[in-house]
């Protein structure tokens, strides 16, 4: 068994590094865990605990739902959380020029559901997950920074590959290992 998901990385430019930086640096008084830069990824689908003898049908769903897709870019721009401004849960990056992104999420989602892969709850959020919430130690501060950074612009990025990646949670945080790449053309 593998914990895996289907993802888009994503490289930080500069602007997205420091705008990171300093985001991490304004809210340094709450506890939070921090997905590292070299981790950042968009996830297309979460599949979780996955026996090795149906990796090669993900794979084929994969290269059937992209074979014929081109590259694309999309913009990343404000800054949001997932929960509410009283219980929020996780800090992500938000994405712009987002309906290639939106359509080719929705149509893997509906071609694994096809091929026996269960269907989440809930549709596809485009965003980048940069940082998961333990505790605000003063939510009028944590909601202040928030605001500030909202409508932060980081960085356009060119989509052309898709990644099938191993999850392996430790103490240390998750360890991602490639299994498949996918170029769109």
């Amino acid at each position: 068994m593998k914990r895996l998901f289907i993802a888009i990385r994503i490289i930080p430019d500069q602007n997205m590094l420091d705008q990171y930086s300093s985001l991490k640096e304004s809210l340094n008084a709450h506890n939070i865990s921090w997905v590292e830069p070299d981790k950042f990824h968009i996830t297309l689908k979460f599949l979780g605990d996955t026996s090795d003898e149906v990796i090669s049908d993900v794979n084929k769903v994969i290269i059937d739902t992209f074979v014929s897709k081109r590259s694309f870019n999309i913009e990343l721009i404000k800054t949001g959380i997932f929960g509410s401004r009283y219980d929020p849960r996780i800090i992500w990056f938000g994405i712009d020029n987002c309906q290639s992104l939106t359509d080719i999420a929705n149509e893997l989602i509906n071609n694994l559901h096809n091929a026996g892969f269960k269907k989440d709850r809930q549709n596809f959020v485009p965003h980048l997950t940069v940082g998961r919430i333990k505790k605000i130690s003063d939510k009028k501060s944590f909601n202040a920074v928030i605001e500030k950074f909202r409508n932060s612009y980081f960085q356009k990025y060119e989509i052309n590959e898709v990644l099938l990646m191993e999850s392996i949670l430790s103490r240390k945080g998750p360890t991602y290992n490639v299994i498949s790449s996918h170029k769109l053309y």
